[in-house]
């Protein structure tokens, strides 16, 4: 691999990030909660909670920005996004608590289907 090629790829994500739209933002961070969360899962089954519980803050972090940035104006699909949300991070807590990969399995799972509607709404 080029020695140039970590700056060169965080290059290309900050371009990425600047020039997508709303919609393709939320499918980024839904992309990004999904690998944290699929790297939580696995470590948990390693036996390694430290590595679980920093992946699961780091996808937790995401979920906390998806609520932040809900238009509730919108009405009821706001309102079912941010129920969804609340959930999302009551099941993680609970994960967390109990070192349950099955658990966070479930939460990617539903952040997959989502990330798919997102994506078709904005083309991605």
């Amino acid at each position: 691999m080029s020695a140039y090629a970590p700056p060169a790829l965080n290059a290309y994500r900050e371009s990425s990030v600047l020039t997508a739209s709303p919609e393709q933002l939320v499918v980024m961070l839904y992309d990004g909660a999904h690998r944290f969360l699929t790297q939580s899962a696995v470590a948990m089954r390693e036996g390694r909670a430290g590595l679980a519980g920093e992946k699961l803050r780091r996808a937790e972090a995401i979920i906390d920005e998806l609520l932040a940035t809900l238009d509730m104006s919108v009405g009821e699909i706001a309102e079912r996004l941010q129920a969804l949300y609340v959930f999302f991070k009551e099941h993680l807590m609970s994960a967390r608590l109990e070192q349950d990969a099955g658990k966070v399995d479930d939460v990617a799972r539903f952040m997959r289907e989502l990330r798919s509607a997102w994506a078709g709404i904005s083309g991605s």
